[in-house]
């Protein structure tokens, strides 16, 4: 399958598709949870996937309730979670072959997250790709989060470059209706959640990891002269 149009820029998603945050946050909301005398249903927390901290608090209460120490739990939750990132956290399979790809197209590329860039530089730090990215869009860039365009839309002006030319990579049902309702070429990569039908209307693509999403570009060859290659 080919893309509708040729990329000019690639967008990211980080929490899920570049490092292998998403069980980390799973696993410490479960902790922090019993910690406070609940138990968490797996489906609450895949529900929080993709949206921006106020959204999530909203779920959290309507589910436990309005006495529930909200403030405590995210603060333990950050403590859970800060552990796992200072032994360091795993970098997704494909990602450093496909940033290398994307340097030898010299193809721009940007992170949006709707986690902060506290937690772009403790996810991402220690793996030294940071500055592989010409732009991280983060919570507090834009207004609106996922599953609102905004973010996509706030990268996309980051990188000069018109958001239907861009092509968004996600694993999270929230961040595949941002970036679609942004305009852009959205690739799917599933990382906790599922793809329902709903994701393959939105996606030009569900990719099995970031090494099928590579096998979409060619790097050209002296023989093919100038320009991208495409599969």
């Amino acid at each position: 399958m080919t893309l509708p149009r040729i990329p000019k820029a690639v967008v990211f998603d980080m929490d899920g598709l570049l490092c292998d945050t998403e069980v980390v946050y799973r696993d410490a909301m479960f902790a922090a949870a019993a910690e406070h005398g609940h138990d968490m249903p797996l489906s609450l927390f895949k529900s929080l996937i993709g949206l921006p901290s106020p959204t999530g608090d909203r779920r959290l209460l309507n589910h436990f309730g309005e006495d529930f120490p909200i403030a405590a739990f995210n603060a333990r939750v950050m403590v859970h979670a800060d552990a796992a990132c200072e032994a360091g956290i795993d970098l997704k399979a494909g990602v450093i072959e496909l940033l290398d790809t994307l340097d030898a197209l010299a193809l721009p590329r940007a992170i949006a997250t709707s986690s902060s860039h506290r937690a772009v530089e403790a996810h991402l730090g220690k793996s030294g790709i940071i500055p592989r990215f010409h732009a991280v869009v983060a919570r507090g860039d834009y207004v609106n989060g996922k599953p609102n365009p905004d973010p996509f839309l706030k990268a996309a002006e980051r990188l000069q470059i018109a958001p239907e030319f861009c092509l968004a990579l996600e694993d999270s049902h929230n961040g595949v209706r941002a970036a679609s309702s942004a305009g852009m070429m959205t690739i799917m990569v599933p990382d906790l959640l599922d793809p329902t039908e709903e994701m393959h209307s939105l996606c030009v693509r569900i990719a099995r990891d970031l090494h099928e999403v590579r096998g979409l570009f060619q790097i050209p060859s002296p023989s093919m002269g100038e320009g991208q290659g495409w599969g």
